[in-house]
């Protein structure tokens, strides 16, 4: 005989599965290429804690940002630089005081097989330089600034490919058509990269590269999306931010 109380469990259980149903909801992020990998591993641990769904688009920085302007339809942005997220904010599209510094980025020359980088760069033996489009990238802005500082500009200028964007640069070297490259660190930490191939730039020869992260208008109803900034900025999105060789800015 089945116990009276069975039925009831049954019935609470449904009704505990169907409001996690309810409860859980997507959040679209646009998100700079440079942050691929770790943004990827954060959303899984994020939809593994908080049963929301996360999809992810990966591009420049400015590329992203035009499809905002033009309404494309993302809750949350994560910029590679801070000059974009304030222009959404100024613009009235994102929310006032989402704004927050998610990864402080850190810039590597990377050269497969070379033992020193930046004595090559100096050297100027290379055929091409792979950077960012400083136009939209803002750590192709940073590589510019770096080859000035190193006092190599002019040398490298008609040495150089463009990438669209940061991901792309990354495969100019990895392909071998460019034979040294400006890089994210995450990227060659990522890919296993010998650490000898890379030059980690230090951080004064650049303006900072801060990485911004804002809630959009489109996103400032969506539980979803504000439970994914806030797990952005808490310690187990942090230890993942830090094991890619950004920097994490002090609250």
């Amino acid at each position: 005989m089945r116990h009276p109380l069975a039925g009831l469990l049954a019935i609470f259980l449904a009704c505990v599965s169907w409001s996690a149903g309810v409860a859980a909801g997507q959040v679209r992020a646009a998100v700079a290429a440079n942050f691929t990998a770790p943004m990827r591993e954060i959303a899984a641990a994020f939809e593994q804690q908080s049963g929301h769904r996360v999809v992810l688009s990966f591009g420049s920085s400015g590329k992203l940002f035009a499809q905002v302007v033009n309404g494309a339809p993302y809750d949350v942005f994560l910029s590679a630089d801070t000059a974009k997220p304030d222009a959404l904010l100024e613009a009235g599209l994102a929310v006032d005081g989402s704004r927050f510094t998610y990864a402080i980025g850190t810039l590597a020359l990377w050269s497969p097989g070379a033992a020193d980088p930046r004595a090559r760069l100096r050297s100027g033996d290379y055929r091409r330089l792979a950077i960012a489009n400083p136009r939209v990238a803002p750590y192709g802005a940073a590589a510019l600034q770096v080859l000035v500082a190193e006092q190599v500009a002019a040398a490298a200028k008609p040495k150089l490919v463009s990438g669209e964007n940061i991901a792309q640069t990354y495969q100019f070297v990895a392909s071998g058509n460019a034979d040294l490259g400006f890089v994210a660190l995450s990227q060659v930490i990522d890919q296993g990269a010998a650490p000898a191939d890379a030059w980690v730039v230090p951080a004064e020869l650049h303006d900072p590269i801060a990485q911004d992260a804002v809630l959009l208008q489109r996103g400032a109803d969506n539980a979803a999306a504000r439970a994914l900034l806030a797990f952005l900025d808490g310690k187990a999105a942090h230890e993942i931010v830090q094991r890619y060789g950004y920097g994490i800015r002090a609250h």
